[in-house]
């Protein structure tokens, strides 16, 4: 129910007074908050970002004088709706993030609540250490998020679920109580507790199933005596309703050193199932399984095209991973389950990997899951709802049987994987959730699912917990008299039912608060792009985040480099994703005209990170680029727009007097004018463009050479480089007849129109050669990517924009792929490789790499990110602190310990720019190391 705005502005002015931390209840972060990884929708009444344990006391303390309801929050990543809620919003990922103690003799460590998976994981290691429970979102979900989901993952195999690995809480009521719980609590609840379980323990043995994976209901078996009545235990799983927890003391398991990866093949995954008992006798430390329709959508999407074929023959696998103090070891148990599986009546097809980049590769595969069957194309798209259930892994293949029978009656399409050897499954389905009729049919679906699995001796949730998606459900799987025990166990953490309310127990029913139901009417919008990855529909681009965050990794990749800089869920692709479905669809901010979609746009660097590591491929740039095409119409934008969205039209200009030219474009005058950082020079123009000085070059095949305007215009040297590599390569070097741009520039500044005419302008200019398949090679990372991105999806119906976008090759795909007899020198030299973020993410390293290789470089490719610069964005003065925090996250770092003898190599502009200017190193475009080489 929506909070009166009065009230709720009261409430935010005593919170803003009263703690250090960050208090936000405007409408956009209200909006950024609204959903979570689940079907569901609630718009909460603030935020609030604490920066201490006093900081949550306190608000906590305000928010009980002004009767509002508290949520806390880690990640955002759950997927039954338990992180929304019409409530103050309690964010400890950003700033309560730390690792307070790793004591490696007692095997224990102390962390606050937004301290991520991985980063207590990485730690520990240097111990030999890791912190069991590992689901897929370990790169960046929240271990308070875990505590209160009860999570889980494929290694929960060797350590159990995160409630066995919690030795001790910090918490605090609603009420104000705050406490530590361990194997006992404060004494009042102590003693309550301890009422609660004599009344109900009879119940709590027959009803909860002794199965590897129970995340439904409330943890009460861990109140029973032969448990040690573990206070601590039982609120894992309570999802943030019944306490706020401060700290936790985790239990750590020994890290297998040496790990040895076995899969087997199946006829179907039924039988995968089946033979999970038999394969877990073998003392594996994970075991996943995945079906043949997960596959062939990952090939539809084109995830891991190359790597499925590694998997043996079959229909259905498990993945079986053995550990050991070394690889002699974790090999010699994989051969010996080997041995004995192949005596079976009908054995599995077998593979073993023990090389780790090939076993992360089958890995990938697995955790890609969600980013095959979330958008399937010339499919419905799919939602959660039943997509973590588990049974005893002896009843597995007949569940895997009997639940798809039950798909098949509702008429629903989709796949099957999971953490088999627990008997977990994970599907997502295509429910209809638009249309009361669908919407019946989705609830129906729910109960005879429920039924199913507790007839089997399973669990509703597996590891996901229940939040509003299950709770509905829990009676099915409990009974009536349990259900009593957990609204008592919720009263005596909770008495006022503010703790995230309305979610487990008393909660709201599956169908209501859902994002889209029957209300949902995305607007009929005309746009710019025509969004052929979705059909040609806005809206359903407009869902493509499913929320699961890995947007809000920041230890590694490119995505999302502002968000690694910020910590701002808003930097987050999934932050801007949603700001921009609320924009077009929601009800708290709307229209094309909104400041806070545009401030959290601005921050995008256009890097298309999203676009290559995105699970499901949410395409930040164009969303930008789209948007800002709306909201400037009619509206002057600002000065640097029509400066740097036309650098082509200027430096054209510029190159009649270049040393004039540069002079005036770092004036303290056109600094002021542009809002350009006063530490920043801007690059020089060079004497002369390449075009004015190429003559042509080379004898036989023809191929255009694109002078792209920054290395025509300010590095020759590199389009001169790359012109003779490919005469060397056996072509007759051309470049087009009139100047031409790609426009990529105008992009950044929603400047759609020009760049649909400078596209439409290439395609006249160049038709004679495209209908002739002449190859064209670029220079310019992003200004390839333009042909192969944003060209189809501008000109989406113009056939000749097609095949110009199948035309366009970077200079090392060109060499590796179309020229197999060019002369590779050798250059016997180390090099570290920075990647621009548009090759990495959608063109690919690997023939850059390929040739690399060949010419005898022992070099390293820099898991860098990105650089920062993107294009205009570092040479803006508002963002300039964002553009250096990018680069001193690794690039600078690793560039600043290298050796003068060791190459710097990058093939983007901009990146070329930020590393001169910030480490002082001259980076070699790669047709210069070409050069070199010859």
């Amino acid at each position: 129910m929506p909070v009166p705005s009065a009230p709720r502005q009261a409430l935010a002015r005593e919170l803003a007074r009263s703690i250090q931390g960050e208090v936000r209840f405007d409408p956009g972060s209200r909006a950024l908050y609204a959903t979570d990884a689940s079907n569901y929708r609630q718009v909460p009444i603030g935020v609030v970002i604490p920066k201490s344990k006093e900081d949550v006391i306190r608000a906590v303390e305000i928010c009980r004088r002004h009767g509002a309801a508290v949520l806390p929050r880690g990640g955002g990543t759950s997927l039954c709706g338990q992180c929304c809620n019409v409530a103050v919003v309690i964010d400890f990922s950003k700033y309560l993030n730390r690792i307070l103690e790793i004591d490696p003799a007692r095997k224990l460590a102390r962390v606050e609540p937004g301290c991520v998976n991985d980063d207590l994981r990485n730690a520990a290691r240097r111990y030999g250490l890791t912190f069991a429970p590992d689901p897929a979102t370990h790169n960046h979900n929240t271990l308070g998020g875990m505590v209160g989901n009860n999570s889980c993952g494929p290694h929960s195999v060797m350590g159990g679920e995160t409630t066995h690995n919690v030795i001790a809480l910090e918490v605090l009521t609603y009420d104000g109580k705050h406490m530590t719980v361990g194997e006992r609590g404060e004494d009042e609840i102590f003693e309550k507790l301890r009422d609660l379980r004599d009344r109900y323990a009879e119940q709590i043995r027959q009803k909860f199933p002794p199965i590897p994976r129970r995340v439904s209901g409330y943890n009460l078996p861990a109140l029973l005596p032969e448990n040690g009545l573990n206070v601590a235990q039982a609120l894992v799983g309570s999802e943030g309703t019944c306490v706020t927890v401060l700290e936790a003391t985790l239990r750590l398991v020994d890290d297998p050193p040496a790990r040895s990866l076995l899969v087997l093949g199946y006829p179907d995954v039924y039988c995968a199932g089946d033979h999970v008992p038999e394969v877990m006798r073998h003392g594996p430390i994970a075991l996943e399984g995945i079906d043949d329709r997960l596959i062939d959508d990952m090939k539809a999407v084109h995830l891991h095209p190359g790597d499925v074929d590694m998997l043996p023959e079959g229909r259905g696998w498990l993945l079986v991973e053995f550990g050991g103090k070394d690889k002699r070891e974790s090999d010699e148990r994989a051969h010996a389950a080997m041995a004995a599986l192949e005596k079976a009546e009908h054995p599995p097809t077998m593979r073993l990997y023990d090389d780790p980049p090939l076993e992360e590769k089958i890995w990938k595969m697995r955790e890609s899951g969600l980013g095959a069957t979330a958008h399937p194309p010339e499919k419905p798209l799919t939602w959660e709802g039943w997509e973590d259930s588990s049974v005893p892994p002896e009843n597995l293949g007949k569940y895997l049987r009997e639940l798809r029978r039950l798909f098949e009656r509702y008429g629903y399409e989709c796949d099957l994987y999971g953490h088999f050897g627990q008997g977990c499954v994970h599907t997502r389905i295509d429910f209809d959730l638009e249309t009361a009729e669908g919407i019946g049919k989705f609830k129906s679906f729910l109960h005879d699912a429920a039924k199913l699995v507790t007839s089997l001796g399973g669990s509703i949730s597996g590891e996901h917990g229940d939040g509003q998606s299950k709770a509905e459900l829990l009676p099915i799987m409990f009974g009536e008299e349990l259900m009593r025990a957990f609204r008592e166990f919720k009263a005596i953490w909770d008495p006022d039912n503010r703790m995230n309310p309305g979610k487990i127990v008393d909660a709201y029913r599956v169908d209501e608060n859902l994002r889209l139901g029957t209300r949902y009417a995305p607007p009929a919008v005309g746009t710019w792009f025509r969004y052929p990855d979705d059909g040609g529909d806005p809206a359903r681009a407009a869902l493509r985040c499913v929320g699961v965050g890995e947007c809000r990794k920041h230890d590694a990749g490119t995505m999302c480099p502002s968000y690694m800089a910020t910590r701002e869920e808003m930097h987050s692709t999934r932050g801007r994703a949603r700001l921009l479905w609320e924009a077009l669809n929601g009800n708290v901010i709307r229209g094309w005209k909104d400041e806070h979609v545009k401030q959290a746009l601005d921050l995008c660097l256009s890097c298309k990170g999203c676009k290559g590591e995105c699970p499901v491929k949410v395409d930040m740039a164009t969303y930008k680029a789209e948007y800002f095409a709306h909201y400037y119409k009619g509206r002057i934008r600002p000065l640097n727009a029509y400066a740097f969205g036309y650098i082509d039209k200027w430096s054209r200009v510029a190159s009649h007097l270049p040393g004039i030219a540069g002079w005036a474009a770092n004036s303290a005058l056109s600094k002021a004018l542009l809002k350009i950082p006063k530490q920043r020079t801007l690059p020089r123009f060079a004497a002369q463009p390449f075009t004015k000085t190429f003559r042509g070059a080379g004898s036989g095949r023809r191929v255009i050479l694109w002078p792209d305007t920054f290395n025509n215009y300010f590095h020759p040297e590199v389009a001169h480089a790359a012109a003779e590599a490919l005469a060397r390569a056996g072509c007759e070097v051309h470049v087009p007849s009139q100047p031409l741009c790609c426009g990529r520039p105008l992009y950044e500044f929603g400047l759609l129109d020009s760049a649909r005419s400078y596209l439409k302008k290439i395609l006249g200019n160049l038709h004679d050669d495209i209908q002739a398949g002449t190859p064209i090679v670029g220079l310019e990372p992003a200004c390839v990517s333009v042909f192969k991105e944003e060209l189809p999806n501008l000109l989406a119906h113009d056939e000749q924009a097609h095949r110009l976008s199948q035309q366009v090759h970077m200079l090392s795909d060109f060499l590796v792929h179309k020229a197999p007899a060019f002369p590779f020198g050798q250059v016997q030299r180390k090099a570290v490789v920075h990647g621009h973020c548009h090759h990495k993410s959608v063109l690919g390293m690997q023939a850059e790499e390929e040739v690399l290789r060949r010419l005898g470089l022992d070099f390293q490719v820099l898991d860098s990110g990105c650089c920062g610069m993107a294009g205009s964005f570092g040479f803006e003065e508002a963002k300039y602190d964002v553009s250096v925090a990018c680069a001193e996250r690794v690039l600078l770092p690793s560039i600043k310990e290298l050796d003068a003898d060791t190459l710097v190599m990058t093939n983007g502009f901009s990146c070329r720019a930020q590393i001169e200017e910030l480490a002082g190193r001259r980076p070699l475009h790669l047709a210069e190391v070409l050069k070199m080489s010859l």
